[in-house]
């Protein structure tokens, strides 16, 4: 890194000492700075050698004169002030204070030591004080050295890296003197020096942390506070609380005003500073008056937005007040990041230059190289931004200019980091290969702050661009009268590298600039685009400026004084005209429907141009063409005159002599403009003149022809023949000119040479109608110079003919041989028959086909030139820039042909398919163009260009018709007439196409590689040539053939060249057979695939012989990395490679060299990753997974090689879809195999790399929307997927807590990457189908800011993971998972901001959701007899009123939903959503303690009642799905069917429910109840199994048929039931059975979900809905049973369908078994357990170690410390850990209890004590259940732990906590369940197990009611504490008395309920399922 840095540093020293010299300054000064700071790298680079003697004081000394030398060039140049410097000496104090600190611990130490009687242990803490010390050293060095350039990233991460390796040491001191010394004073010293140490190393960091940033103020926490706000709408207790914090903040800033205007002494200003303080005072009263409306009705949606308007006044007032704080702050944050941005960009550009010569991939050097030379351009330009800035912040141009140079850098820099990353993989050298990594990340890094403080700036210091671009054009016009006048007196020097070709070059390229930005301006301001027009008025200033400064350029260079005036008037004429025209725009922005405004606009584009035109006319060289040019026009007066000049006695075939002389010439001169148009200005002029006198010769001998011709109607053929070389040469010149000064112009060679063949073709005609010859001569002498004239495209195929393809041109060659030899066979056979009419359409066709065949071998060898792997690919762009042109010329010179007077009606028709033709492509090309672009005025203007297109030829051909129809002149004029607006439009579209924004770069033949590619060309361009020689030989001889047909020697001389030409083409067609592109590069790349296939195949056959030898050149993490990044080269050249071996034959060799090139690194470290294992299984996975690429790859290359780009050839595309979609398939598996390796060993590049790439992609066209999908579902998905980022952003943070947690935060950071994807491909959807561009613009902003936190969440995890016991990395990861939480509520509030109501419905359904677990878990409490009321009183009737009333208020609601979808309000139906998502929650809740109040001993009535609710609750889930669906869509939608039909549902679970609550206390109906209930459950669990939706749940085909077991025993019960026709056993048949048929069906989908085998995934969904079904039959039977018990035949029927169901079941586990071994899953999945018992009692005593392990971390946690915070804080966190303790100690028991109770099983021998591993019986089944259920509980706990650590650290919620809590009330009820299926009710064991889940369960009854309650109570205080502190505070503190009064009461009511269970469950009785067993 040094050395490629100093390079680049010595080379801008000298041109900055020369600079200096030449005005006058010294520069030997820096030169003196930089010879010093050369000398001290010297020195230190020879410390540093491994070998050197040197002491390591010589390598500190060295690095502190380095940082010196460093700093004297920095301040030299100019680059520092006087904030730097003391910012510098502030950085060295503190690193001097850290040194005086640590040797003050190393004296401690020393004491310490001392004092230690073993020496061994006296050795380690001198060893580590010493290097305590070193690290010390160290630190200042490091802090010398990176002092100068602090600023940079890379240098605050080194001295950063130095304080925390002394952290580090200062650790292992202290824990080295605790081991060492008892002392307790010495170690309380020691402490005391650690303690200096570490707040030393605090203030360095912090010092550093905060460089170029401003101190938090009361504007920021406004500003941030209202964001949360913002995206707390829906939240009230959040939304009051972020309030207050915004009013607090905001009564500081009005003080802060009020002082700063009493400090004033102007009194105007104190008057504008108290009015804004007031102003700013005025809207803080008024949120916070809403604020309280708000806290009083926080379920009021009205109240929400009251505040919400409220804040965003007080925001506005904010800015108003504190603007120009502000703009300071943006100006220094994104100058600071335009610094960031030029370092990034510098060191990146000499780390490519560096590992130039070691990069292995030519083709991704030349793509960096590339970009490296745009990006380091641009520079200059930013850092000239910055310093006008820097010099003058108020200028509001000098702003605007830097914000627009910073956006101008973004996107190239983007491009550059992309062909860094693309290049690093094939880099050979490890030490460059990292630096151009490490270079690639910091710049990427600094580019996306870059965008972030540009766009800040853009909001804070906006406005209208137009005026700043405006007076920027004044200040040119300045600048150019100085620069002017500095010219005329000699004092104007070219700047180093000024050329007068090549400013002449950089004028015509500005006056492009201009032109193409004045048409944007011109379309944006027509749409009435703002944003757009701004754009384009800044990109007009910029263009003028560049205009002025190659205007300088010129001037300098130029000797002629009055070139010198002439320019720089016309370029004050082209300013002044542009700051009219920029006016103009402004005044017709303000008023787009003003007609008058546009026309006006128009007229001065108009005159911008012309003058644009005369400024390039200026030119050399283009004042001589411009001479020409007008006397052209003078001579075409000459013709309309009609004035012939005398004969002077000449003959009429003298003067014929003359005319063809004067033609020959013309036509010499033509070709003489054509070559000189790519030579210098003095030769364009002087082959102009020398045109201008052989046309005037032509056109005088024409004329003088004409005279002397008697015949009228001749001489108006010959005028006319005159008039059209006159255009033709007119439009060679303008050709000429055009190239001269663009030589690099798309096509420009092309239409030059075309005009050429057009003067030719012109000349041609006019011979033959003015001459006379025997036959066939003329038409002979016309062949010949049509061939001359072609014969010039073989001279230099440098660019493209035409738009043909390789093998098009080939098949072109081989079709016109054919005719070509017709054609000759022709000549000869009517030659001799004197037939001279045929025989000149014989000639005719000859020459026609001799120029196709011209043409197409000039582009194949074009093809052939850039297909050269020495060449430059080229890139496309959104439009084709080459094709517009040439379709343009192809449009003009048909529409020329419509009109011309003597065009045929063949060539009319001719012409009519040329037109139809281009202009088809060029909508085509507008189509796609449109559906490309992200502009939308560029997408409007598209498509409205192609609408114009497209209509005026629909009128040419119209007229066209009307012509072929009646052929006369009139319809000929009429023809030209419709023919002008179609000329209008294209020239039009192709003016606005040629725009550098959507410009693509053609394929080149670069200098260095024009000596290959022409070698590679010269078979195919010498063939043209031996073709077009015997050719014009043969025309010679045919033409003397047509004079003496019978003469044998002519003859013979007519078929010897005849002969010649046969043998020319079959040469041709042979060389372009043979010279197919791509073919020598497959070849080489198939034997390098071939070659790493062998080497892959040997280092597996090492592997199986144990001898695969470790490679040492690089690290695990590092072969991964090579691995990861091939990988994603790869599958990104895979798809340009297919597309290149179908159609595009030039680019299949760099295609082809460029993906093969990946494969060398992947082999390299496929193998290197396996030599570092030691598992053999898993170095054989990776060599395999590397070979199946590598093989893919191989077979892919074969196929490519024989398709070889030939589009016609179908049969080879099939066969390479299939192989491309193999090798991306082998590849992503190996990828994903090497990111999850990278993650757990805490690699982090490639998921940054991941997620940066997911950042990146926002901002590209959306990807294609899929039809059906509206923005609503992708709404919902992106919420859940933010709500998991936020989720696993909290994880980190516990994960982070401990060393063996911390290892799995690659892992967890490895799947927050896959969310972040997800999220960001769900984002491009929604924005194709946002509801408008706000929105989408909005919502792609967030997710880029998100992308960003969670890039720096990534970095960190990998920091802490690596090292774990970092306090510093991990404070940082704290803060970083904050940022990310932050930015997801973010995301979050913008896509509830696009549509509010479908936000509140998902917000709804989660909810919902959330109940519906609450539900599950309660039937499992009451399934296990524990669910009972608090009070001994409580019945049933108290509660049922309550239950009705809540449940018609649901209905109700139900109906206020539905209706507020109909109406698409999203307001109303917002507060729908919440109002019903409350009802059902307290319908929940009322339901709960009703089914409590039954009693225990009721248990089935109990899950009866629960069931009812959770099918309303269920109903509820789907009707809001339905409702959000649904939301704006017409009547006729089908959504709205959906809906009407779950709105149905809902009202009749809600009947359900009410006929239940009515008939539960009944026990002669409420078995019915539950039978029908059951029935209708089930009925529409079926409905749900047959839908498409995704279930979320993971599992396997032994899940399913573990799932069958308690069908059995539901069917056995039901049966058991129908013939005892007791309530009891219908009512327990009926719960279980529901329970066992849902739980069934959801497992059985998502097991088969991921299934490879789609007949197998159809067969085992089908055989489980066919269980489902008969269960659902047979339940139907019993019903049937119950009503009428003595039909025989009932029962009989029962019998029956018992066993229906039993072969379902049957049927269904073959299908698992199938499934399993098919299927996804392999068959190693389902290996057999051990024997269930013992495992079960294993499990379960493990179980109870992990809890009590949990409970002791937990009682080492501390409440988190918050001085400024009231004492409830403090009193609730103190208050949740021992709940979670009390938890933990209660899990604990109810595990170990567990356990005896399974001992207690086995002892009575009610479980086997023998285990036959292939005969698992049900007691093995059993014993799963158990283990798994332990295995929850033991999980559970640990969850609530780590949520407790959390939380009371700050980093976690209290939801987060009440969530961990239910889940451990959940897996208590599970294991209560699974006991009490074997176990004795009444032994001692069960009892214990008894009391210990109801000990859990009121354990977390009383955490979950505490968190809510104390949450609750703060939002209150909060708000109250905004009145009255010391009253708010005295009357929190008598609440606080009043809860714990009540909760001693509480505990004292459950003491006593805990005594009465333990006496009632001693008589409990053996449960229905025990009578089964």
């Amino acid at each position: 890194m040094i050395s490629s840095n100093m390079h680049g540093l010595s080379r801008d020293v000298k041109m900055i000492a020369a600079l200096r010299n030449e005005e006058g300054g010294n520069g030997q000064t820096l030169l003196d700075a930089a010879r010093k700071m050369t000398g001290a790298l010297s020195d230190l680079l020879n410390a540093a050698q491994p070998d050197s003697k040197e002491p390591r004081t010589a390598l500190l000394g060295a690095a502190t004169k380095v940082g010196e030398a460093s700093g004297d060039i920095i301040r030299d140049v100019g680059y520092s002030d006087g904030e730097d410097t003391s910012y510098e000496d502030a950085l060295l104090a503190l690193a001097k204070a850290v040194a005086n600190a640590t040797a003050n611990l190393v004296l401690k130490a020393k004491a310490v030591a001392n004092n230690t009687a073993e020496q061994e242990l006296q050795n380690s803490v001198i060893s580590s004080a010493t290097q305590c010390a070193l690290a010390t050293s160290q630190l200042v060095g490091c802090t010398k050295v990176a002092a100068p350039t602090i600023g940079n990233p890379a240098c605050q991460e080194q001295v950063v890296d130095a304080a925390k390796l002394v952290a580090r040491s200062v650790e292992v001191v202290i824990q080295n003197g605790q081991e060492a010394c008892q002392d307790a004073g010495l170690m309380d010293d020691l402490a005391g020096a650690a303690q200096q140490v570490s707040q030393a190393l605090n203030a360095l960091l912090n010092h550093i942390k905060h460089r170029g940033q401003l101190d938090d103020d009361a504007v920021d926490a406004i500003f941030n506070a209202t964001d949360k706000l913002f995206n707390s709408m829906g939240d009230a207790p959040e939304m009051v609380r972020q309030a207050r914090s915004v009013a607090q903040a905001s009564s500081t800033l009005v003080s802060a005003i009020k002082g700063e205007a009493m400090e004033q002494t102007d009194s105007d200003l104190q008057k504008r500073l108290l009015a804004a303080a007031q102003a700013l005072a005025d809207a803080t009263y008024k949120m916070v008056d809403a604020a309280k409306g708000c806290a009083g009705n926080p379920n009021d949606s009205r109240q929400q937005q009251t505040l919400c308007t409220a804040a965003e006044d007080l925001r506005s007032a904010t800015n108003a007040a504190a603007y120009n704080a502000l703009k300071k702050k943006q100006l220094q944050r994104l100058q600071s990041a335009a610094g960031q941005a030029c370092s990034g960009a510098t060191q990146l550009s000499s780390a490519s230059e560096a590992a130039a010569y070691f990069n292995r991939n030519q083709p991704s050097q030349l793509e960096l190289s590339s970009q490296s030379k745009v990006v380091v351009d641009h520079i200059p330009v930013l850092v000239a931004a910055m310093r006008d800035v820097s010099r003058n912040p108020e200028s509001v141009q000098a702003v605007r200019t830097l914000i627009e140079s910073s956006k101008a850098l973004i996107l190239p820099g983007g491009k550059m980091c992309a062909a860094a990353k693309a290049a690093v993989p094939t880099i050979g050298d490890q030490a460059a290969q990292v630096s151009v990594s490490n270079a690639t990340r910091q710049f990427a890094v600094a580019l996306a702050e870059l965008k972030a403080a540009a766009n800040s700036a853009e909001e804070v210091c906006g406005g209208r661009q137009i005026e700043g671009a405006v007076e920027q054009v004044r200040g040119l016009e300045t600048e150019l009268q100085d620069m002017g006048r500095a010219a005329l007196e000699g004092a104007l020097a070219p700047l180093p590298g000024e050329s007068a070709e090549s400013c002449a070059i950089q004028l015509s390229h500005a006056s492009k600039s201009v032109g193409a930005a004045m048409a944007a301006l011109l379309t944006a301001a027509a749409q009435g685009n703002e944003e757009y027009t701004c754009n384009a008025a800044q990109d007009i200033a910029s263009a003028l400026k560049q205009l002025v400064s190659a205007v300088r350029g010129v001037c300098a260079t130029s000797d002629n004084p009055e070139t010198v005036r002439a320019l720089v008037e016309s370029t004050g004429d082209v300013l002044d005209k542009s700051s009219r025209l920029l006016e103009e725009a402004n005044r017709a922005l303000s008023d787009p429907n003003n007609r008058d405004n546009q026309t006006r606009l128009a007229q001065v584009a108009k005159a911008v141009s012309v003058s644009l035109n005369s400024c390039v006319n200026c030119l050399p060289g283009q004042r001589d063409i411009d001479n020409v040019l007008r006397a052209i026009n003078d001579s075409q007066g000459l013709l309309a005159a009609g004035q012939f000049p005398p004969a002077d006695g000449r003959s009429y075939s003298t003067l014929q002599n003359s005319l063809v002389g004067s033609a020959s010439q013309l036509n010499a001169a033509a070709a003489e403009i054509v070559t000189a148009a790519r030579g210098t200005p003095q030769q364009l002029a002087s082959s102009s003149n020398t045109y201008s006198t052989s046309y005037n010769a032509f056109i005088m001998d024409g004329m003088t022809v004409a005279g002397a011709n008697k015949d009228s109607q001749a001489q108006q053929l010959i005028v006319g023949g005159l008039k059209g070389v006159s255009v033709v040469s007119s439009k060679l010149l303008l050709a000429a000119k055009s190239l001269h000064s663009d030589p690099t112009a798309p096509n420009a060679k092309n239409l030059l040479a075309q005009a050429a063949r057009n003067v030719t073709e012109s000349i041609n005609s006019l011979i033959d109608t003015c001459t006379t010859a025997a036959p066939g001569q003329k038409e002979c002498d016309s062949a010949l110079r049509e061939m001359q004239s072609a014969a010039t495209l073989l001279d230099t195929p440098n660019e493209p003919v035409n738009d043909n393809s390789y093998f098009q041109c080939l098949d072109t060659v081989v079709d016109k041989s054919g005719v070509l030899g017709q054609a000759m066979t022709g000549i000869a056979t009517y030659s001799r028959e004197a037939n001279m009419e045929s025989f000149c359409v014989s000639v005719r066709q000859f020459s026609s086909s001799v120029c196709t065949l011209t043409e197409s071998a000039a582009q194949s060898a074009y093809l052939v030139g850039i297909a050269d792997k020495a060449s430059e690919p080229g890139k496309p762009g959104l439009v084709d820039q080459s094709q517009f042109s040439r379709a343009n010329q192809a449009i003009q010179q048909a529409c020329q042909t419509l009109s011309s007077p003597t065009s045929s009606q063949s060539q009319v028709l001719s012409a009519a398919t040329v037109v139809a033709k281009h202009t088809s492509a060029l909508c085509n090309a507008c189509r796609i163009a449109s559906g490309k672009t992200n502009n939308p005025v560029a997408k409007r203007q598209f498509v409205q260009s192609a609408k114009d297109v497209a209509n005026n030829t629909a009128h040419l051909v119209k007229s066209i018709k009307v012509l072929d129809s009646d052929f006369t002149p009139e319809n000929k004029q009429l023809c030209a007439e419709t023919s002008r607006p179609l000329i209008d439009a294209v020239e039009k579209l192709t003016t606005y196409g040629s725009s550098p924004e959507f410009a693509s770069i053609p394929a080149r033949i670069s200098k260095e590689a024009e000596a290959e590619a022409r070698r590679a060309q010269e078979p195919i361009i010498e063939a043209g040539r031996e073709m077009i020689e015997s050719s014009s030989k043969m025309v010679v001889s045919a033409k003397k053939l047509a004079a003496t047909p019978r003469d044998p020697s002519t003859y013979q001389t007519f078929s010897s060249h005849s002969k010649t030409l046969s043998d020319a083409m079959k040469k041709l067609i042979t060389a372009i057979r043979e010279s197919a592109p791509g073919q020598r590069e497959s070849d080489q790349a198939v034997e390098s695939l071939s070659s790493w296939v062998k080497d892959l195949d040997a280092a597996a056959f090492a592997v199986m012989s144990q001898s695969l030898t470790p490679r040492e050149v690089n690290t695990v993490q590092g072969f991964q990395e090579q691995v990861i990044s091939s990988c994603k080269q790869i599958l990104a050249n895979v798809d340009p490679l297919v597309h290149a071996a179908k159609n595009e034959a030039e680019t299949l060799g760099h295609r082809v060299t460029l993906i093969s090139n990946y494969f060398d690194p992947l082999t390299e470290g496929g193998i290197g990753c396996a030599s570092k294992m030691y598992n053999s299984r898993q170095q054989s996975a990776i060599l395999e997974q590397t070979k199946s690429v590598a093989e893919s790859g191989l077979q892919l290359v074969y196929l490519a090689k024989e398709s070889g780009g030939n589009s016609k050839a179908v049969q080879v595309h099939t066969a390479m879809d299939k192989a491309a979609s193999h090798l991306k398939e082998v590849t992503q598996d190996l990828l994903k195999s090497m990111e999850e390796a990278a993650s757990a060993g805490g690699a982090v590049t490639a998921m940054i790399d991941n997620i940066s790439k997911a950042v990146a992609k926002t901002e590209f066209q959306t990807a294609a929307v899929t039809p059906g999908i509206s923005f609503v579902d992708y709404q919902t998905s992106m919420v859940q997927l933010c709500k998991r980022i936020a989720q696993l952003s909290q994880e980190m943070v516990g994960k982070s807590s401990t060393p063996e947690t911390a290892a799995e935060l690659g892992h967890v950071a490895n799947t927050l990457t896959k969310q972040y994807s997800d999220l960001v491909e769900k984002l491009q959807g929604a924005c194709g189908v946002s509801p408008s561009s706000e929105v989408a613009a909005r919502l792609k902003s967030r997710v880029q800011d998100l992308g960003n936190s969670c890039m720096q969440l990534v970095q960190k995890a990998g920091t802490v993971q690596n090292n774990p016991t970092d306090s510093y990395s991990k404070r940082e990861l704290a803060d970083n998972a904050r940022q990310v939480s932050e930015k997801v509520s973010y995301v979050m509030a913008a896509l509830q901001d696009s549509s509010r109501g479908t936000q509140a419905c998902i917000n709804a359904a989660s909810v919902v959701s959330g109940i519906i677990g609450d539900l599950d878990t309660t039937i499992m409490f009451a399934t296990a007899g524990t669910l009972s009321s608090e009070s001994d009183r409580d019945t049933f009737t108290d509660h049922r009123e309550g239950i009705l009333k809540t449940a018609k208020t649901l209905v109700e609601d139900t109906k206020t939903l539905v209706n507020g979808a109909n109406s698409s309000n999203q307001e109303a139906l917002a507060e729908a959503a919440q109002k019903a998502a409350k009802t059902i929650s307290g319908l929940a809740e009322v339901v709960k303690l009703g089914a409590a109040s039954i009693g225990s001993d009721q248990p089935e009535a109990q899950v009866l009642l629960i069931n009812s609710v959770k099918d309303v609750a269920s109903a509820l889930a789907e009707l809001i799905a339905c409702t959000k669906n649904a939301t704006g869509k017409p009547p006729g939608d089908p959504s709205m069917d959906a809906l009407k039909e779950s709105a149905k549902v809902m009202v009749h679970n809600v009947t359900s429910l009410l006929k239940t609550v009515k008939t539960v206390e009944d026990e002669a109906a409420r078995g019915t109840r539950a039978l029908e209930s059951t029935i209708e459950a089930l009925r529409q669990e079926i409905k749900s199994f047959d839908s498409p939706d995704r279930v979320d749940k993971v599992a396997t085909a032994e899940d399913v048929i573990r799932c069958t077991k308690p069908i059995t025993t539901a069917t056995a019960k039901t049966v058991a039931a129908g013939n005892s026709c007791r309530q009891e056993d219908v009512i327990s048949a009926s719960n279980t059975g529901r329970k066992a048929v849902c739980d069934l069906l959801v497992v059985c989908k998502a097991a088969v979900q991921e299934a490879e085998n789609e007949q197998i995934k159809k067969q085992t969904l089908s055989s489980a809905k066919h269980t489902a079904e008969s269960y659902l039959a047979l339940l139907s039977n019993i019903g049937d049973i119950i009503h009428e018990p003595a039909r025989g035949d009932l029962k009989l029927r029962m019998r029956d369908l018992s066993k229906v169901v039993a072969q379902s079941v049957g049927e269904l586990v073959k299908s698992c078994e199938a499934l399993k071994a098919r299927g996804h899953l392999s068959g190693s999945d389902f290996v057999d357990p051990d024997d269930p018992t013992v495992v079960a009692e294993i499990e379960l005593l493990g179980a109870a170690k992990s809890i009590e392990a949990a409970a002791k971390k937990l009682m080492q946690l501390k409440p988190r410390a918050s001085a400024k915070e009231a004492n409830e804080d403090l009193n609730f966190d103190e208050q949740i850990l021992e709940a979670c303790k009390s938890i933990a100690t209660a899990t604990s028991a109810l595990v170990k209890s567990a356990t005896a109770a399974q001992r207690e099983l086995v002892s009575q021998g009610r479980m086997s004590m023998s285990f036959n591993r292939y005969m698992p019986d049900e007691d093995g089944q059993w014993s799963q259940g158990l283990i798994s259920a332990a295995r929850m509980v033991a999980a559970a706990t640990h969850s609530l732990c780590e949520a407790a650590n959390a939380m009371v650290q700050g980093h976690a919620s209290e939801e987060q906590l009440i969530s961990s809590a239910k889940q451990v009330a959940g897996s208590t009820a599970h294991l209560l369940v699974a006991c009490k299926v074997k176990a004795d009710p009444d032994s001692v064991a069960m009892k214990r197990l008894q009391a210990a889940g109801n000990a859990v369960k009121r354990a977390t009854e009383a955490l979950v009611k505490s968190a809510q309650q104390v949450r609750e109570r703060e939002d209150e205080a909060n708000v109250q504490v905004n009145k009255r502190m010391v009253g708010g505070v005295a009357q929190l503190i008598d609440v606080q008395a009043e809860v714990l009064e009540k909760e001693k009461e509480l505990m004292k009511a459950r003491e006593k309920l805990a005594a009465l269970r333990k006496e009632k469950y001693k008589h409990a009785e053996l449960d229905d399922s025990d009578r089964m067993f």
